[in-house]
């Protein structure tokens, strides 16, 4: 499955935010909507960064309160890695695990088009375990249903112990 095909079932919007917004109302739109990254956009709407759970518990960490009223481009991430519509949910993931985040931006031609989460990566792989699964109790049911076949070949019987 490809990462195009997760965009068009869960669509593509992306929250975005500037990098002079405040780290505290930056949480604020995070906990409103309910999601654990904002993508970062610069001039032009070009991405600069990512804000993500992980940038915000640094931030407090080092900086205690103090890091609330600070600007999202003293705190986000800007080595941000992304990823086409193209790419494979595998290779998405892999990239996860390896890089330790769990938000992945889609860039098409340097205009950002959608974003993917380690939620939707775990969503693919459960849908593909359930269908798996009734794959193979549908295939079981078929063989149970079968006719059973007895071979009455003269070879056969005579190989029988009596």
């Amino acid at each position: 499955m490809t990462v195009k095909a997760i965009l068009s079932t869960k669509g593509t919007e992306v929250t975005t935010i500037e990098p002079t917004v405040t780290l505290e109302a930056a949480i604020a739109a995070l906990a409103e909507r309910r999601i654990g990254a904002l993508v970062v956009l610069g001039p032009e709407r070009r991405m600069i960064g990512i804000l993500s759970e992980r940038d915000i518990v640094r931030a407090l960490a080092e900086q205690g309160a103090a890091a609330l009223k600070q600007p999202l481009a003293q705190v986000m991430t800007r080595k941000v890695s992304t990823c086409t519509q193209a790419e494979t949910v595998s290779a998405i993931m892999e990239r996860m695990t390896t890089g330790k985040f769990r938000h992945v931006p889609v860039v098409e031609q340097d205009q950002l088009v959608g974003i993917i989460s380690i939620g939707d990566v775990v969503n693919v792989f459960r849908h593909l375990r359930v269908s798996i699964a009734s794959s193979i109790v549908a295939s079981e049911r078929s063989a149970a249903s079968a006719p059973i076949r007895i071979a009455s070949s003269a070879r056969w019987k005579s190989n029988m112990p009596m």
